[in-house]
């Protein structure tokens, strides 16, 4: 690739979102006739709103609410939109803005250009969803909006359901939309399959470059601002899916590090394991990319120790997912052979199954496997109503226990961590101190941990891993020693 010309980005048509509305409407009339209800009403979201930061004048990057996005794909904020569920009709309404929006902001767009835009039957202004709906609507009784009110599993947040002045002069349901939405989401369709496949081509090519330019000396902030700066220039990926995580040394044992508490700010040593989890976003749909790396360009024993249990896991889950494949076999699996290989080492000694009985895989691995990714990096539906959480270590960190289907984009992303605050209390209980070995664990104290994830679609009997990085010891090395990639 020329260093100045970016690749051509994928053209979005706006069928999937028709797609997507199409594919609610059926599942929602589905589930009104088996409950005998009526098909009518409309379901009526909000998108998101245009934040300022704190008090002042400084208006935060807009990005809009998923929801709305999967439904509606505008990209401005202020506008609400509404489907008929007896007709399949779609309206938006959009914020009447004022003469001076023209002067500090643009153009101001006629109704037509939303209407043809984002292929909806029709678009008013949001200070008319009193009239029309009333007038779409053709029963007597009040018109009946479903209305999106529901917790995220993920954030034990709820999400806001649509407000407007006249709201009362409405019936509103507030139970019925979110599972259904939520279900919908979860299974993708080719449009937004190849969107989640772009994303992943500019961020898996992001993150060889980093790899390629990493150098001891440097700040782990710069390998952030290398990644983001390949995504924009050259994939036109403006948003990221979640704040970059650039770990090296003890930091990669942090697994969520590069908060605002933890920025992203420690120079690399020679030595050093780096642990970059950095994903490009693409007209809303995301990747979740993590490679694991020696800064230095070249593998010691024990970094090849850990990082070979990590990919071991890694490429037996992603081999032996299907639709069907529980996601909780696929985490214990995923644990079983970090634990095999931890104990082949003689990092760990005594039986395996009575490790995994005593939760010990939780030890070195305490999150879950992987998640749901779409249009959120954590993307909804892996606990449906009646779909309880394990209790156990590990296991509840799960972010879904669901067996997997066709359709279905997944993370696969096992890790191996030395961490002091779940290794010291495991060496000092009296069911697990028995599995450790003090002197080989005190050569990775200082370690910190090493993450594989890779982005997968599940298919019709098995998946395609979605992600292109180097994953063996060599093919980083080579990488890092100026090959190209792919390696020819």
């Amino acid at each position: 690739m020329e260093l100045n010309r970016p690749r051509k980005t994928p053209d979005v048509p706006m069928e999937l979102h028709a797609t997507n509305r199409e594919k609610l409407i059926r599942s929602l009339r589905q589930q009104l006739t088996i409950s005998s209800r009526p098909l009518r009403g409309f379901v009526f979201l909000q998108g998101g709103e245009e934040q300022t930061r704190y008090c002042t004048d400084h208006i935060e990057l807009f990005r809009q609410e998923s929801y709305f996005a999967y439904l509606f794909g505008v990209r401005e904020p202020s506008f609400y939109g509404a489907i008929d569920i007896a007709t399949g009709k779609s309206i938006l309404f959009a914020p009447r803005l004022s003469a001076d929006y023209a002067v500090w902001l643009g153009e101001i767009k006629p109704l037509s250009y939303f209407k043809e835009r984002y292929m909806v039957s029709k678009v008013s202004y949001t200070d008319e969803i009193l009239r029309v709906l009333h007038d779409e609507y053709k029963e007597s009784e009040k018109p009946l909006l479903f209305l999106l009110h529901g917790c995220n599993t993920d954030s034990n947040k709820f999400s806001k359901p649509a407000e407007f002045e006249g709201i009362e002069k409405f019936e509103t349901d507030l139970n019925t939309l979110h599972p259904i939405l939520n279900e919908c989401r979860v299974l993708k369709s080719d449009m937004e399959l190849a969107l989640i496949q772009y994303a992943n081509d500019i961020s898996s090519e992001a993150h060889v470059e980093v790899m390629r330019r990493t150098r001891v000396g440097m700040k782990e902030y710069q390998l952030e601002s290398m990644f983001l700066h390949h995504t924009y220039m050259y994939g036109g990926c403006r948003y990221c899916s979640y704040t970059c995580i650039c770990a090296t040394g003890t930091n990669s044992s942090v697994l969520h590090y590069g908060h605002a508490a933890a920025p992203n700010d420690r120079t690399l040593e020679d030595g050093d394991m780096a642990l970059l989890d950095m994903g490009a976003e693409y007209h809303f749909y995301g990747s979740d990319i993590t490679c694991s790396f020696p800064v230095n360009g070249k593998f010691t024993g024990d970094q090849c120790l850990i990082y070979n249990a990590v990919l071991e896991a890694h490429n037996a889950v992603i081999s032996a997912i299907k639709p069907g494949a529980s996601w909780v076999d696929m985490h214990n699996l995923a644990e079983r052979f970090i634990l095999n290989s931890l104990k082949n080492a003689g990092i760990i000694v005594g039986d395996v199954n009575d490790m995994m009985a005593y939760r010990m895989g939780a030890v070195f691995m305490p999150h879950g496997l992987g998640h749901f990714l779409g249009i959120d990096t954590h993307d909804p539906g892996g606990f449906p109503k009646g779909i309880e959480r394990p209790k156990e270590p590990g296991l509840r960190s799960l972010r879904t226990v669901r067996e997997l289907q066709e359709g279905m984009v997944i993370t696969v992303e096992p890790g191996c961590y030395f961490i002091d605050p779940l290794l010291i209390p495991a060496m000092e209980n009296s069911s697990t101190s028995r599995f450790f070995n003090r002197d080989a664990i005190s050569r990775f104290r200082s370690f910190g941990g090493v993450r594989i994830e890779s982005d997968v679609h599940v298919t019709s009997n098995g998946c395609v891993n979605m992600t292109k990085c180097p994953r063996q010891t060599w093919e980083i090395e080579a990488v890092m020693a100026g090959a190209p990639w792919p390696l020819e």
